[in-house]
């Protein structure tokens, strides 16, 4: 899939998107010393920031920073999907009645710890 199609898919706007350049770490020698190669990519709604410094070029720390940003985006679209379906669940099955068995289970366990209560209390005379 390509760049273009999962921004158009996450609904991401390029203006959206700010890149700051700065000097890079790392091997590359005198170049990523001298040349602003690492890439910080932020989406403004969001806030979320990556950075790419891998390579000696520059557009290709930006292809990379692109790419990281939106595994990130997709990832957390994705928990927030997986968040609602499982409250989702939750409510569901919150609102389900208790099947028979159970509730003759609980009841038994009721009236079990009835009985130690009674037993425990002085006889009467």
């Amino acid at each position: 899939m390509s760049i273009e199609e999962r921004l158009r898919r996450l609904g991401i706007a390029t203006a959206d998107l700010v890149e700051s350049f700065t000097r890079s770490s790392g091997p590359g020698g005198q170049h990523v010393n001298k040349v602003s190669t690492a890439v910080t990519l932020t989406h403004r709604p969001s806030g979320t920031s990556v950075t790419a410094q891998d390579s000696r070029s520059q557009a290709r720390n930006r292809a990379v920073a692109l790419e990281r940003l939106l595994d990130a985006l997709e990832r957390k679209r994705d928990e927030k999907r997986a968040a609602q379906r499982a409250a989702a669940a939750k409510i569901r099955r919150r609102n389900s009645p208790r099947p028979p068995r159970l509730r003759r289970r609980i009841l038994e366990g009721k009236r079990n710890r009835s009985q130690l209560k009674k037993l425990r209390a002085r006889p009467l005379d």
